[in-house]
């Protein structure tokens, strides 16, 4: 069955695609009782649905059961608003575009965590288990008056299992395999006892896959590329006394996988993700929360091709952080001030160059006002960098209630990224003259919900000066830069229009998304690469009983693989389709085929993509 998936959006952005009862979400700034439309990331705190002014999808636990995805990457692609590029099969680097916007202008959190490469500027999803996560929250738009630099295309947090309020434990495991000789094992166990709560889950995948590349990449090699995931996380919370937390989380994920280098090599990556956050959550009084974390994450990756022409290499990325949010209750209204301090090191011992740190101080404030029918918002952050400066942003959003089933929004903002290490440095490509980037966006949106029928629309356009773009043969410095390279233009343009529609007809659950986008170089007219000007998916779910059945098509226009718009990308429409079978009160099967078609496609020139794919497994999940 397709994911039915719990967008929304009210003020600042509107625009709901399917609402669906959402889970349960831990806050930022503190623990969250049981609340079926709790929305966290937008502003950093718990909100209600109703309440939340951004433009946003969550993804709860049951949609991701739902689903019967493996993967994180297939997971996303069918989300409203999102497109992603992967060079070959699932182990094999993705990356994920959110409103057009590249995917170094997206934030990724894990349990508040930011995670990513200082290097590439993305968020290794290829390394992220889906066995780990409990759920998911999209929020679309600039959100860098709340998290700082690259937030302009949106923030993705995932949030990974969590031990609840019962104190019965719970248990789930999982164990099924398909094509490309897939094999995929999983399990956890969650509960509270007394004071503690705690969650554990780990889990192994195993592909032997497909061959990366086509035939006429220049580094074809028609082996096999498979991969092997292997990951484990934790949490942790202790009550000290009523209102006060402390509590510890840990995510581990180690992707090994092959990539075409050549025809007479059997090139390998080690991709691996570790993360740890420290935490203290006291309630102060009646009306004050604050939140102490401290957080490490690192990035590794590197390549064993000591055969291959590339030789090995090694380039990690650690990130430690310290934060404190206070969120302070006046009435119905609720100010919010953070302090944080964020440190960024490279290790390049293959790439001298490279290796460097860069740290960034911040302050932020925001309010959150209700009146009635009315609710607005308004948020500032100063960020001090100790490579590119200091850099300050804005963000007032507005919205009313027309009706308790019709709403409107507005919201404008500013955003900023900053350029990577590679972008700066790399040698043969980095620029080291290269600036951040600086987006301004408008939007504004309706959403109409009763219960039965959800509608929405939300209209954006988010225009960046300074955009890094990358060019083959590089305008600056040309002679030193044999790679091409990355460098500022004068503008481009993020801009577009976001519709949903989502309805229940009996046993049939409806639902549709539709984006048209044009996200261009302003400077030239051309498209950004890989992204199209529409896309959309269609589902329909049907259950009854012990039995749930979906179909569901995911659909892209043509895109181009470069900036230049020389090498076309064309479109596709992937029919997948999937069932599941509860045979007792905890045990079920499930059956998932995709591109029922056999869709031949492409995400990336002369990178293969998977054709007719059939995944099947049993679960067991205490209730």
């Amino acid at each position: 069955m397709t994911p039915h998936v719990s967008t929304r959006a009210t003020l600042g952005s509107l625009a709901l695609a399917i609402a669906m009862p959402c889970a349960q979400a831990q806050s930022q700034s503190q623990a969250i009782p049981d609340a079926p439309t709790v929305v966290v990331t937008a502003a950093r705190a718990a909100q209600n649905a109703g309440d939340v002014l951004a433009d946003y999808t969550l993804i709860s636990a049951d949609d991701i059961a739902r689903s019967n995805q493996q993967s994180v990457i297939d997971l996303l692609q069918a989300q409203r608003g999102i497109e992603v590029a992967r060079n070959g099969g699932p182990g094999t680097s993705a990356s994920v575009f959110i409103r057009g916007a590249d995917s170094k202008q997206t934030i990724v959190l894990v349990d508040g965590v930011r995670i990513g490469s200082s290097t590439s500027g993305a968020a290794n999803w290829s390394a992220l288990s889906l066995a780990n996560i409990d759920h998911i929250e999209i929020i679309y738009g600039p959100l860098s008056t709340m998290y700082g630099a690259d937030a302009i295309g949106g923030v993705v947090q995932v949030f990974t299992k969590r031990g609840k309020g019962a104190r019965n434990v719970t248990m789930s495991a999982f164990a099924g395999g398909g094509s490309d000789t897939t094999r995929t094992v999983n399990a956890a166990v969650s509960g509270k006892a007394e004071r503690l709560a705690y969650a554990l889950s780990a889990g192994r995948e195993r592909a032997a896959g497909f061959s990366a590349t086509k035939p006429d990449n220049y580094f074809y090699n028609p082996d096999n590329d498979g991969y092997t995931r292997t990951s484990a996380s934790a949490q942790l919370g202790f009550d000290v006394a009523r209102g006060h937390e402390v509590g510890a989380l840990f995510l581990h994920s180690r992707l090994e996988a092959q990539f075409d280098n050549g025809a007479t090599y059997d090139a390998r990556s080690r991709e691996v993700l570790e993360n740890v956050a420290l935490y203290s959550n006291n309630r102060i009084s009646e009306r004050w929360s604050s939140r102490v974390q401290l957080t490490r994450a690192a990035d590794k990756s590197g390549n064993d091709g000591s055969a291959a022409p590339s030789g090995k290499s090694q380039i990690d990325t650690v990130q430690t952080g310290a934060s404190w949010q206070n969120d302070i209750a006046f009435g119905s209204d609720t100010l919010q001030v953070l302090a944080e301090r964020r440190i960024e090191k490279v290790l390049a011992s293959s790439t001298p160059q490279l290796a460097g740190e860069r740290s960034t101080n911040s302050l932020a404030a925001s309010y959150q006002l209700k009146r009635g029918a009315y609710l607005a918002s308004a948020s500032a952050r100063h960020d001090d960098s100790s490579q590119y400066g200091s850099k300050a942003t804005g963000a007032l959003a507005l919205g009313y209630r027309i009706s308790p089933a019709l709403q409107l929004g507005a919201s404008a903002g500013t955003s900023f990224r900053a350029p990577t290490f590679n972008e700066l440095y790399y040698p043969g490509y980095g620029v080291a003259a290269n600036k951040p980037e600086h987006g301004k966006n408008a939007e504004a949106g309706i959403h109409f919900d009763n219960g039965a029928t959800q509608l929405s629309a939300v209209h954006f356009s988010n225009r960046v000066s300074d955009l890094l773009v990358y060019a083959a043969v590089c305008p600056v410095e040309a002679a030193t830069h044999p790679y091409g390279c990355s460098y500022n233009i004068n503008k481009g343009v993020l801009g577009g229009t976001s519709v949903a529609a989502a309805t229940q007809l009996g046993s049939f659950a409806l639902s549709s998304s539709f984006d048209w986008q044009n996200p261009r170089d302003d400077t030239t007219g051309k498209l950004l690469a890989r992204r199209a000007r529409q896309h959309a998916r269609a589902g329909v779910d049907y259950g009854a009983g012990p039995f749930t059945a979906g179909v569901e098509v995911v659909a892209s226009g043509k895109r181009f693989n470069d900036a230049a718009n020389r090498t076309v990308l064309g479109g596709y429409a992937l029919l997948n389709l999937n069932a599941r079978y509860a045979f007792s009160r905890d045990w079920s099967a499930l059956l998932r085929v995709d591109n029922v078609n056999n869709k031949h496609y492409e995400l990336a020139r002369t990178y293969a993509t998977a054709g007719i794919k059939v995944f099947a497994g049993v679960r067991y999940a205490m209730q």
